[in-house]
């Protein structure tokens, strides 16, 4: 997705930060992620798999760690957005259904888990229930069913248009 994004030069047409989550965010990038967006002044939006992983990923950005949590001022971006790819997403843009992965019982397991937490909006909390609900997850990758600019034409220009 990450490559998508750069090629198509997305950031021309909307001045953005797109995070792309490859695990879990070391100190280093949460520190410069946060130099960036005080800096610049732009947006920050995350692009992450349908998974409880994802939206741990994405808090992580927003609120910090419990490990580092003294120190959450300097590494957090609390007005991270998420714009996918959300469980709601599979059904409002008809994902193929090879497209939707079963969760396995340690993915449902870790989205109860992230239910239970204080620092998970409630806008992502009602999308994590619907994840749990329907035990379906999806990968970023899975937009590109649709072609492989899908996600830089289509997609994200819709969800940014939309406000979603």
């Amino acid at each position: 997705a990450y490559l998508r994004l750069a090629e198509d030069r997305f950031y021309h047409r909307y001045p953005c930060i797109v995070i792309t989550a490859k695990g879990q965010p070391d100190v280093a990038t949460r520190m410069f992620l946060r130099r960036l967006v005080t800096t610049l002044r732009i947006p920050v939006l995350g692009l992450v798999d349908s998974d409880p992983y994802g939206i741990k990923i994405l808090s992580v950005y927003m609120t910090g760690s419990k490990n580092m949590s003294y120190d959450s001022a300097h590494l957090t971006t609390p007005d991270i957005k998420w714009l996918g790819v959300r469980p709601s997403d599979l059904d409002r843009y008809n994902l193929p259904d090879q497209c939707r992965l079963d969760m396995t019982e340690h993915d449902i397991k870790t989205g109860k888990e992230l239910l239970q937490e204080d620092y998970i909006p409630k806008a992502w909390r009602k999308e994590l229930e619907l994840m749990v609900k329907t035990k379906k997850k999806a990968e970023i990758q899975a937009l590109s069913s649709f072609g492989f600019q899908y996600i830089t034409q289509e997609y994200l220009p819709r969800k940014l248009r939309e406000g979603d």
